[in-house]
């Protein structure tokens, strides 16, 4: 059985950013010992059933983790220590803004035991950092990085392009400045407008308007290309590493692996007398927590994802990825074999386009065949 990765959510927020749809929540005081209890609570009880599984990676999401106390991070890694099997080199990471108030933490975050730490600095450009509700400058964020490098052995970061107005050149410029910052791994997103966001609204009030089509498609390509003079090359649609800096925790995702999620609004995918559970919790922090504390667990749904549901989710995490889909764990995982999970009419038009190719085995989707995964997904995956 593969190794397993576990995800651990810590939900709160300095404040909401304007494009941001993940389970974040804004509190004028956090609670942290109750979240703290509540978080060792429901890792505990996850463990009791699952056993003891290797564990190949633990990721502290959010929100902000690094607004975590360092002592919780030091328990929960502790606790995992204890409730699984953890593979040598096991891969920690936390994610945390570059403010200076939590760069100050690092130190006390790697005496924890975390060994990678990425930094959501978003952008090096001081108008588009305060456009994207960034509550850190430029130079907090040179800080930050240039410090985790010193004391984490891994390092990565986040931006975003494909701003409103960001012309070519002044991507690459902004690009090639961070590169030079950068550790071994760097996270680069385009923008995207999400529902139920500040920016959902400013754009349908026509307030905001993202490059698209082929100005959309430079940015990506020129982005690529910057990382690869700087020896980081693209392993999934948005993350670029040197060789063996690769997320392997994010790589587990994306090659359909099991993964614990805990925490308010966490998902996961666990593999259970046979069966592949897709698992949730409840959202709302003070809900789950209620959940918690009265039934061991705040989990909202457990369901049995059937063969077709399992085959479709991997088709979709696997074309992302440079190495794509190998078809015999394809098979194995699923239950379904690849042939009969794709439209053959549309993978036979899809090769003859060299968006993707099909050889010793594997289902690859090339660079151009990633740049248009948008389009080609729903049509390839039945």
């Amino acid at each position: 059985m593969d190794t397993l990765a576990l995800y651990i959510h810590w939900p709160f927020c300095l404040a909401k950013c304007p494009y941001c749809d993940f389970n974040s929540h804004v509190r004028e005081r956090i609670p942290q010992a109750r979240f703290a209890a509540a978080l060792r609570r429901e890792l505990a009880w996850e463990a009791a059933r699952l056993g003891r599984r290797r564990l190949g990676s633990i990721f502290f999401g959010g929100g902000t983790p690094s607004l975590m106390a360092p002592e919780t991070v030091a328990a929960l890694i502790e606790d995992a220590g204890r409730l699984f099997e953890v593979a040598p080199g096991v891969e920690i990471t936390l994610e945390a803004n570059p403010t200076s108030v939590e760069a100050g933490k690092f130190s006390a975050f790697r005496a924890a035991g975390v060994n990678r730490v990425s930094l959501g600095v978003q952008s090096l450009d001081p108008v588009a950092l305060e456009m994207l509700g960034r509550r850190h400058s430029v130079a907090q964020a040179v800080t930050a990085l240039e410090l985790a490098r010193g004391i984490f052995p891994r390092v990565s970061f986040d931006l975003i392009y494909a701003r409103p107005g960001q012309a070519l050149a002044a991507w690459r410029a902004e690009l090639r400045q961070a590169l030079a910052l950068a550790a071994d791994h760097l996270s680069l997103y385009q923008l995207t407008i999400e529902p139920g966001t500040a920016f959902a609204m400013l754009h349908a009030r026509g307030e905001i308007v993202l490059p698209e089509g082929d100005d959309a498609a430079a940015l990506y390509l020129a982005t690529a290309e910057e990382a690869g003079q700087f020896g980081l090359a693209a392993y999934e649609v948005s993350n670029y590493a040197a060789p063996g800096a690769e997320s392997r925790h994010n790589l587990a995702y994306w090659r359909y692996a099991d993964y614990a999620g805990i925490g308010p609004g966490a998902h996961g995918r666990i593999s259970r007398n046979g069966a592949l559970f897709a698992t949730r919790r409840h959202r709302a922090p003070e809900v789950w927590a209620e959940r918690v504390e009265r039934d061991g667990h705040g989990t909202t749904d457990e369901t049995a994802l059937p063969p077709t549901d399992r085959a479709r989710e991997m088709l979709l995490m696997g074309l992302r990825l440079a190495e794509g889909i190998d078809e015999a764990r394809f098979a194995a995982r699923t239950g379904v074999a690849l042939d009969d999970a794709v439209d053959q009419d549309i993978l036979r038009q899809a090769i003859e386009a060299a968006y993707v190719t099909r050889a010793d085995g594997r289902l690859t989707a090339s660079s151009e065949g990633r740049l248009r995964l948008d389009a080609l997904l729903p049509a390839l995956v039945r």
